[in-house]
This record gives structure tokens, sequence and C-alpha cells, in this order.
């Protein structure tokens, strides 16, 4: 049986203030690299300790990577304030500056939940990563204001019964785009995956491993 991954609180540097944070670590074995996760909407009870973020960070942390948690700004002990999406997307790429800075040597990932799946798929645009993973991802919450899409292994995992975010908007989304997302349905799953959390968790990691060779690490190739 692994260990439990060491777990430290924390707070880093975003564009408004801090961002209360959960950093953790695998316990006895390599380091492969980082991952960035995002939580589902602030305005509606969303916090980095929402148990599909948790099940996210889980799943990288068992392919060996160090997930950064964090609450978007005005949550929790997060300073600043909402920011209707413009201010979030700034967020996730302060957390993806300090996971760049703190693993250096491997992959940055980066995936999210809901309204936070929309958000870091916005930030996964504007900064090259070397994976992503989207789980019922807020397709209304970015509509036609996503320029482009990432060039990185993509994984998209949705409930054929989620009451927020519909199969077939999810569907239709995904065809108007490049060849590249995979999609994942999870039979009888709704928006929160209760029940199917192991199901998402053993997904996440199959993908990530099958993934982790494909690029050293996401924003190398910046000028």
């Amino acid at each position: 049986m692994s260990k439990a991954p060491q777990t430290v609180r924390t707070f880093i540097d975003g564009h408004v203030g801090r961002l209360e944070s959960i950093i953790a670590t695998p316990v006895r074995r390599e380091i492969n690299g980082g991952a960035v996760i995002c939580h589902p909407h602030p305005q509606h009870g969303g916090t980095m300790h929402n148990k599909v973020t948790h099940t996210l960070a889980r799943a990288f942390v068992a392919r060996g990577l160090v997930t950064l948690r964090f609450n978007f700004r005005g949550v929790g002990a997060s300073e600043g304030q909402y920011d209707d999406g413009i201010g979030e997307t700034d967020d996730v790429l302060a957390a993806l500056a300090w996971m760049r800075g703190h693993a250096p040597h491997g992959p940055v990932w980066l995936a999210g939940f809901s309204f936070g799946a929309a958000i870091a798929l916005q930030a996964a645009v504007a900064e090259e990563v070397s994976g992503l993973v989207s789980v019922a991802p807020g397709v209304s919450q970015f509509g036609n204001v996503l320029h482009g899409q990432p060039r990185c292994p993509w994984l998209v995992v949705q409930g054929d019964k989620d009451e927020y975010v519909a199969l077939d908007g999810t569907i239709n989304w995904l065809n108007t785009l490049d060849a590249g997302p995979e999609l994942l349905v999870v039979p009888d799953a709704a928006h929160f995956f209760h029940g199917k959390l192991t199901m998402l968790r053993e997904a996440v990691q199959s993908f990530v491993e099958g993934n982790t060779h494909t690029q050293d690490r996401g924003g190398d190739s910046r000028a």
C-alpha cells in the first residue's frame, strides 16, 4: 500500500495577493513533475476542498507528481475578490509559475473541475502545459472567449447524468475543435461524481501514466 503524501498548507503569491494553497508531495517514490488543480465556481461554494478536486490531486500524486490545489481569489483565506473568470485565469497562471519554480525538472500538468475546468482550459491556451484534464468542463463559462485550443495530451471526463453540464453540450463543443481531446463518459455519474470518484481517479491516473512520455515539460518551448 502506498504511503499517504506529505501535505503542507501554505500561501503562494497571486497577482492581487496571496492564494491559500495545499501542496501534496508523493512519499517514497521519484518525483515526476507537478500538477495544478482548479476548483469549481467560487460563487456556488467551490473551494480547493471539493471532493472532485481532491480526487484529481490524489490521481496525480499517485503518478509521482507534486500537486498544488489553491483557492481562487476571494475564496477562503485567498486575497482579492471574484473577477468573473478573468482574474481567476491569472490565478492559475500564478500557480503554474509557482509549480515550474518548484518542479523544474518534470512535466507540469493542469486540471480542473466544472468552472475550474473552464479556467484551466483558458490558462492552457495562454501558456503551454504538458497535459490537461477537464472534468465536467463548464463550457458555458468560456463560450466564444476561447482563442485556440491546447496542443497537449488532453482528457475530458463527463458524467452522462450530469445535472449542470449537459453531455450533449460537451460533445457538440468538442466536435467544433480540432482532433486531440479524448472524451471519457462515465456512466450513471452526476456532476459531483458521487459513487464514481474511484473510477474518476483511476481514469485520470491511467491517462497521466500513458502520456508522461510525450513531453518533458510544458512551457519550455517559449522564446
